[in-house]
C-alpha cells in the first residue's frame, strides 16, 4: 500500500494577500529538511502539503519526526492513498490500521469530503467504513464520545486518504518569515527555550556564545553547539559564532567593583551580540532572562544593558517560572544537554553581594575604568563561526 503524509498547516492559513509567501517558504522548508529522510515529492493544496516518498529508499518514519519539527504545522498525518472508490477505502482502512484496531475496544469514523464531487456524503463515508471494520474486527463497539481511535477518512481532488490522526505539529510560523533573530546562547536551560519560542513565531536564528577558557572548560563550549544541534532540528541550519570572553572578563575582575562585575559583562556581551548580530544581517537580539530570576535580571539590570543596544531585544520567557521553563526544555529535547555539569562565563567571577537596583551612571562609572572599544575589536577579531544542522 502506497503511503503519504498529510502535513496539516497552522495559522498562516489565517494570512491575507502575503498568504503565498507564507506557504512558499514552507514548502520550501521541507524539501530542505526532508533530504535527510530520502527523495520525496512535495506539493500543498486546501490548507494542507502533502509529503509523497518517491522510492523504497524514503524513510516514512524520519519524514513524520522531520515534518512535526518543522514550524508552521499544526499535525502530521501517516496515511494511505485510496482510490477514490468506497470499496478500496474501506478495505485499505481495514489493513492499513489493523495493528490499531486490534488494541483498542472503541472507535468512531470521521470523514472530511472536500471534493464534493464524491457520490457518498461525509455521514454516509463513515457509516459505511464503519460498518465495515465492525465486521472486520468483531471485539470493536463504536463510540461516538471519547473513543480510543478515531477513524479518519478524507476524500480529496484526485485520491481518498486513510490514517488514525495526526501527531501534533510544531505550530508557529515558517522559519524567516518574521526576520531573523541573534541568540545568546549561555548553554543553560532557559536560553534554548527563548530561542525556539522565537523561531516558532517565523524567525530564522543564529547564534552566539561567549568563551572564557581556561575558566570555562572545551566541555562546556560542545555543550553549546549540541544545544544548537538540537534547536537546529526545529529551526532549521545556525551559524553560531564563538566569542573569546577571557580577557573581558579578567580586565573587569581587576578594574571594576565587585559588586558591578556581572552588570559590566552583560553590557559587553549585547554590544558583542548586537555587532555580531549585524554581522549576519539579524533585526533583533534574544536573551533567555526571565525577571527577577538573577541579579541581573532585575528591571534595574535590565534597564542598564538594554542602554548599549540599538537593535530590539526579544526576552520571550521574561514573565515565567522556571518550572514553566523547564517544561517546555523537557518538550523541545533541550534539557538533558543543558543541565549538564558545565559552566558558562556567566559563573566565572561571581560577585557575592551583586548589584540588584543600579543606575546607569554608576554603572557608567565603572565601564570607565575599561578601554572598552578595544577589548570589543579584540573579542570580535578572535571569534569563530560555526554552521550547525
Amino acid at each position: 500500500m502506497k503511503e503519504i503524509l498529510l502535513c496539516k498547516c497552522g495559522e498562516l492559513v489565517l494570512k491575507g494577500l502575503n498568504r503565498r509567501k507564507f506557504e512558499d517558504r514552507l514548502q520550501k522548508t521541507l524539501h530542505w529538511r526532508l533530504k535527510k529522510a530520502g527523495n520525496f515529492k512535495i506539493h500543498g493544496c486546501q490548507s494542507t502539503f502533502y509529503v509523497e516518498p518517491l522510492d523504497e529508499n524514503a524513510s516514512m518514519d524520519q519524514a513524520v519526526e522531520i515534518c512535526r519539527r518543522v514550524f508552521g504545522l499544526v499535525g502530521v498525518c501517516r496515511a494511505v492513498v485510496c482510490e477514490k472508490d468506497i470499496r478500496d477505502i474501506k478495505e485499505k482502512a481495514a489493513l492499513y490500521l489493523k495493528d490499531l484496531l486490534e488494541g483498542v475496544r472503541t472507535y468512531k469514523v470521521e470523514t472530511k469530503r472536500a471534493d464534493k464531487r464524491f457520490p457518498l456524503t461525509s455521514p454516509q463515508i463513515s457509516r459505511e467504513v464503519g460498518g465495515y471494520l465492525s465486521d472486520v474486527y468483531g471485539h470493536l463497539q463504536p463510540r461516538m464520545e471519547d473513543p480510543q481511535v478515531t477513524v479518519r477518512v478524507e476524500v480529496r481532488e484526485d485520491y481518498a486518504f486513510v490514517h488514525g490522526g495526526p501527531v501534533p505539529g510544531a505550530g508557529g510560523l515558517p522559519t524567516g518569515t518574521s526576520g531573523k533573530g541573534m541568540l545568546l546562547l549561555s548553554g543553560g536551560i532557559d536560553s534554548p527555550v527563548a530561542g525556539w519560542m522565537m523561531a516558532k513565531r517565523g524567525l530564522e536564528l543564529g547564534g552566539v556564545h561567549f568563551f572564557s577558557y581556561p575558566y570555562t572548560s572545551m566541555e562546556a563550549r560542545q555543550k553549546v553547539l549540541d544545544l544548537a544541534e538540537v534547536l537546529s532540528g526545529w529551526c532549521g541550519r545556525m551559524t553560531v559564532t564563538i566569542v573569546p570572553f577571557t580577557h573581558i572578563q579578567t580586565e573587569i575582575r581587576d578594574k571594576c567593583r565587585e559588586d558591578y562585575f556581572t552588570l559590566v559583562m552583560r553590557r559587553f556581551m549585547m554590544r558583542l551580540a548586537e555587532a555580531v548580530a549585524r554581522q549576519e544581517d539579524c533585526q533583533c537580539l534574544i536573551t533567555g532572562e526571565s525577571l527577577a530570576q538573577v541579579a541581573s535580571q532585575t528591571v534595574q539590570a535590565i534597564h542598564t544593558t538594554n542602554a548599549v543596544c540599538d537593535l530590539p531585544v526579544l526576552r520571550p520567557v521574561i514573565g515565567m517560572d522556571k518550572e514553566e521553563i523547564v517544561t517546555v526544555a523537557r518538550r523541545i529535547d533541550t534539557l538533558d544537554i543543558s543541565i549538564l555539569p558545565y559552566e558558562d562565563c556567566c559563573t566565572v567571577f561571581t560577585p557575592k553581594h551583586p548589584q540588584t537596583k543600579p543606575t546607569l551612571e554608576k554603572v557608567l562609572e565603572e565601564e570607565r575604568r575599561l578601554d572598552v572599544d578595544a577589548l570589543v575589536a579584540e573579542a570580535l577579531a578572535g571569534a569563530e563561526k560555526i554552521v550547525v544542522g
